[in-house]
């Protein structure tokens, strides 16, 4: 028997869960995106010479705090949404486990635009910045969709209810696909508003991810 796993009733090992593996790796991945959004937080070096530059400078970090805030919150409700997903589903496959990789690849590409949106919110290149940004999100929506897309082909679901939930997840990637993109296009004449719709729309998900939870 491994170490530190309890006998399942009658002795014998309880069988391992058939995403694990998946899972193990989708958790580092994620922890690895939250932790490299923070590196491009930083005053530039030798930029201060007195506490007035002090308080100068960490006011135009401000841009790189918030797009730091809004992809940190992005990356944890897409981490809360996966770990639920891996709930509805009682086996794996092929089509799946690529479709987790892609939805890992847009998930682990977000740092550079969000480092992007830091660097160019406040001047007159913030349009290709929250463009990709933007596009990203419209990239991740698309991973939702291949990884219900793949549960639900390849009978997956743990019940008829898990089905009919990752039915409506699917739906809602398609929707959130639509949505981003939009905001992409937008982002080219009106990046500030795209912006904002964007940081309401997570917002509008932190909220209901938390009633969810509490209900």
């Amino acid at each position: 028997m491994a170490p530190g796993r309890a006998p399942a009733a009658g002795g014998t090992a309880a069988p391992p869960h058939a995403n694990q593996r998946i899972e193990a790796l989708c958790d580092g991945v994620f922890a690895i995106a939250m932790t490299l959004l923070i590196l491009d937080v930083r005053l530039p070096a030798g930029s201060v010479g007195s506490t007035s530059d002090f308080w100068r400078e960490l006011q135009h970090l401000a841009p790189a705090i918030f797009a730091f805030v809004l992809s940190f919150v992005i990356i944890l409700i897409t981490w809360v949404n996966h770990h639920a997903t891996m709930k509805l589903v009682s086996a794996s496959s092929t089509s799946f486990v690529y479709a987790n990789g892609f939805l890992l690849l847009s998930v682990v590409s977000l740092p550079f635009p969000t480092s992007l949106v830091g660097d160019f919110l406040w001047t007159d290149h913030a349009a290709p910045a929250v463009v990709l940004y933007t596009a990203v999100l419209a990239v991740q929506a698309v991973g939702w969709v291949l990884v219900t897309g793949a549960a639900l082909n390849g009978h997956l679901a743990a019940s008829e209810q898990a089905a009919s939930t990752l039915r409506n997840n699917r739906n809602g990637g398609v929707y959130g696909a639509v949505f981003y993109t939009l905001l992409a296009v937008l982002a080219l004449w009106v990046p500030l508003a795209s912006a904002a719709l964007t940081t309401a729309s997570w917002i509008v998900w932190l909220v209901y991810s938390i009633r969810v939870g509490r209900g």
